[in-house]
């Protein structure tokens, strides 16, 4: 909204300053400043709030130290967080945006999904919470929702490189000419990009394709079946990791800034043709989107760190998952998620492993055996005497190098 009025200042009236913002840069640095004030200043009053309605953690004893401490402390606190992204985004993001409606949508989506979850939870005094299945139906819900509108959207496209002959002709006959000249028209895309790899992208027509050529239409079936299981994929392992003070909003700021990476570079024509890397018209916008759910993770560490005085609950993990999963797809990284949400990864296998395993071993042996003393990972480690500041403290550690490596892919391949 200040964007549309800064905007209209600017043209009418030559207001001093209002043209600031017209810069990414200055409006993604206002949107983690606002969204770091609202998520620290407000937090602490949600907080509140939230012991005042006696919505506190439910402990089941796991024999976990310092576990019993933790009883009672606010949960939910991921309203902090969305409350936090979406005010600085609404108040500096271009709205008319087909991947900022997206994020809000998604936003809006999983965070009501978590809701209710923890609602059922606090409230009904169903330690189940809302059913899986549930659970399941709204990812693939939303998963339906993305791919569609990344689909058939006609703000949603790419621009591709002029043949090289034709770009070097160009380039001898005016070494300075605009980067936008070497680039073909926009066009409408199911490619996205594979890390480590020269020619490195791929078209997910070619899921269908194999089968008649003469399929290509109907390329956005398996658009949308891969994003629901980015999506479903990713939400879960974010809502797993969400099981020790501050691991869950500390590796998500990691990973959704390196994100913000990605759209700022694959947004801006010159980044993207120096980089040798996928132009993307208009994605640079989810920019301001990142800023402000930084932001809003950082913010919301300030109560989560150890020892953490308000827990996310599924409202803040599984809207985590579900924006990280979308914008990855949104700038077409999201064959990197293994490696830049390898912290979610792990987790995610840890559980798969260790249910999978006890299943076989007890109807081969009789009895149920164990690969890792608990899982999820991160309890495996409290299991092992690691105090959880040092696990978190490591984990992040390893999201950052996890990170750097994401980074390195734009270049290294």
């Amino acid at each position: 909204m200040l964007y549309y009025l800064f905007e209209y200042l600017e043209q009418q009236y030559q207001f001093p300053g209002a043209s600031l913002f017209g810069y990414l840069s200055f409006r993604a640095a206002v949107a983690i400043i606002l969204s770091l004030l609202i998520s620290t200043i407000f937090g602490k009053r949600i907080i509140r709030f939230l012991q005042r309605k006696q919505v506190g953690e439910t402990i089941r004893d796991l024999g976990l130290e310092g576990q019993v401490e933790k009883a009672g402390t606010p949960t939910m606190g991921g309203i902090i967080i969305i409350m936090a992204t979406l005010i600085p985004v609404l108040l500096i993001a271009k709205l008319e945006n087909t991947y900022i409606i997206l994020l809000l949508v998604t936003t809006i989506w999983m965070g009501t999904i978590g809701f209710i979850d923890d609602y059922i939870k606090k409230f009904k005094n169903d330690k189940e919470g809302l059913k899986g299945r549930f659970k399941v139906l709204g990812q693939i819900g939303l998963g339906i929702i993305v791919g569609a509108t990344l689909y058939f959207s006609s703000d949603v496209t790419i621009k591709e490189k002029l043949p090289v002959k034709e770009r070097q002709a160009l380039l001898a006959q005016n070494p300075d000419i605009p980067a936008a000249k070497l680039f073909q028209p926009e066009e409408k895309s199911t490619k996205t990009t594979i890390p480590f790899v020269k020619k490195n992208e791929f078209d997910y027509a070619v899921l269908i394709t194999w089968i008649n050529p003469s399929l290509k239409p109907y390329a956005w079936i398996a658009f949308i079946l891969v994003s629901i299981f980015i999506i479903t994929a990713v939400s879960n392992g974010a809502n797993l990791t969400d099981g020790i003070d501050g691991l869950a909003a500390g590796s998500s700021a990691i990973i959704v800034l390196t994100l913000g990476i990605f759209a700022w570079v694959s947004g801006n024509i010159i980044f993207s043709e120096y980089l040798n890397i996928m132009y993307i018209p208009r994605v640079e916008e989810i920019t301001i989107y990142i800023a402000a759910f930084v932001g809003a993770l950082v913010g919301f560490l300030w109560y989560n760190a150890y020892p953490a005085q308000v827990f996310m609950g599924d409202t803040g993990s599984l809207t985590i998952g579900g924006i990280i999963a979308v914008i990855a797809i949104a700038v077409r990284k999201e064959w990197l998620i293994p490696v830049l949400c390898g912290i979610f990864l792990a987790e995610n296998l840890s559980v798969v492993m260790q249910v999978s395993y006890f299943k076989y071993t007890r109807k081969k042996y009789g009895e149920g055996r164990r690969i890792f003393k608990m899982s999820p990972l991160h309890h495996h480690y409290q299991k092992s005497g690691y105090h959880e500041s040092k696990i978190v403290t490591r984990f992040w550690i390893i999201g950052i190098l996890l990170a750097i490596i994401s980074i390195v892919t734009l270049k290294i391949r």
